[in-house]
């Protein structure tokens, strides 16, 4: 049992002592964040496709106008595309660049390796032998192409780590239909069981260049999903994040960002809904794919509430931060130091350190919000 605490978000470390989420209970909250997270699902897996298409079919490919196209590039698309009638995979790479701007766990290490520079070097010159042009770009700019390839190996590992999550989402969306899942901590624990089940899973990444495999991220790098892509993505984009342009000054005499990047709070479970469907806001590309596949549960509900569909982005963004808590809440579960049901009093103590750390982090968020 925890100590008394005087920390102003303790009865969430209570709540998840006793095996809850940080997330209530109730019929609602489960329709909502299994709903939004079916349209996730299905959104994860185009953006998926296509990170992993840009690493390996436009390896070094320095303007491509067609990558959003996976290859297939149609009139029938193109109108498409002009008229803005497709996935955003814009925010993909906003996540990319966010994971590859913070970094952190083994993937930002190895990118910084003399390994990975070597295979990097590689590559390149297989890839521009016959361009002269690249090649003198090359010669005045050596690190140039190395940051384009390391920049391909994080749109390779987002796009293996989504496939993984939107698989998951997808089946837990599955077994709700199905009557298996009731409760928020039947939620959490699936998202667990499907973390763990996937975290040794190996990050690896290769390109084809005139036949020949290069091995740019390889198997004996170490590298796995859940130490390397997961809780990298979650500091980086659940937490962290990146100011969004219109809603602060990037002035550095205004002051309203914080020169200290741990400082960071921009991220999922800290951004206001309201200005979602504001210009240069990266959510609003999310929120605006995920209408396209609400499923008609969901889409009931919101029909139900007092503004109907008008404010239809900003409720979506409500549903997706309680979905997230969920996630993260399975996070925390998954990384504790010990089982929190422990009646061992030094692993109590090492685990209410834990807890404490992580509600420092949520006194800004939006946690209390999404409980009203």
């Amino acid at each position: 049992m925890l100590k008394k605490s005087p920390h102003p978000l303790f009865e969430y470390m209570k709540r998840l002592n006793a095996g809850d989420a940080l997330l209530p209970d109730t019929p609602e909250n489960v329709l909502e964040v299994v709903g939004i997270l079916k349209s996730y699902g299905v959104v994860l897996d185009a953006y998926s496709i296509n990170l992993i298409y840009i690493a390996e079919k436009q390896f070094l490919v320095l303007f491509p106008f067609f990558k959003y196209f996976n290859g297939e590039v149609t009139l029938q698309k193109l109108l498409r595309h002009w008229w803005h009638d497709r996935i955003n995979y814009e925010y993909a790479e906003y996540c990319m660049k966010t994971m590859l701007w913070h970094g952190g766990g083994g993937l930002d290490a190895y990118l910084d390796s003399p390994e990975f520079a070597a295979r990097a070097v590689a590559a390149i010159q297989a890839k521009i032998q016959s361009n002269l042009p690249i090649r003198g770009l090359s010669r005045l700019f050596p690190d140039f192409l190395i940051e384009q390839v390391r920049q391909q190996a994080y749109y390779s590992g987002l796009g293996q780590f989504w496939r993984v999550m939107s698989d998951l989402f997808l089946d837990l969306s599955d077994d709700y239909d199905k009557g298996k899942i009731k409760t928020i901590p039947d939620v959490v624990e699936y998202i667990k069981a499907g973390l763990v089940a996937a975290a040794a899973l190996p990050i690896t990444f290769s390109v084809e260049i005139e036949g020949k495999t290069h091995d740019i991220i390889p198997k004996s790098a170490g590298l796995t999903f859940l130490a390397d892509t997961a809780i990298p993505y979650v500091e980086a984009v659940f937490f962290r994040g990146t100011p969004f342009p219109g809603t602060v000054s990037y002035n550095a005499q205004a002051h309203q960002i914080s020169p200290d990047l741990s400082r960071f709070e921009y991220g999922a479970l800290y951004a206001d809904p309201l200005p979602i469907g504001g210009a240069g806001i990266p959510p609003t590309l999310l929120m605006q794919d995920m209408t396209h596949f609400i499923p008609d549960y969901l889409q009931a509900l919101y029909h139900s509430r007092l503004r109907q569909e008008d404010d239809l982005l900003v409720q979506i963004c409500i549903s997706f931060q309680k979905s997230m808590f969920c996630v993260t809440t399975a996070t925390i579960l998954g990384l504790a130091p010990h089982p929190l049901d422990t009646t061992d009093p030094e692993q109590m103590a090492e685990n209410e350190v834990y807890l404490r750390n992580w509600m420092d982090r949520f006194l800004t968020s939006r946690l209390a919000d999404v409980n009203e």
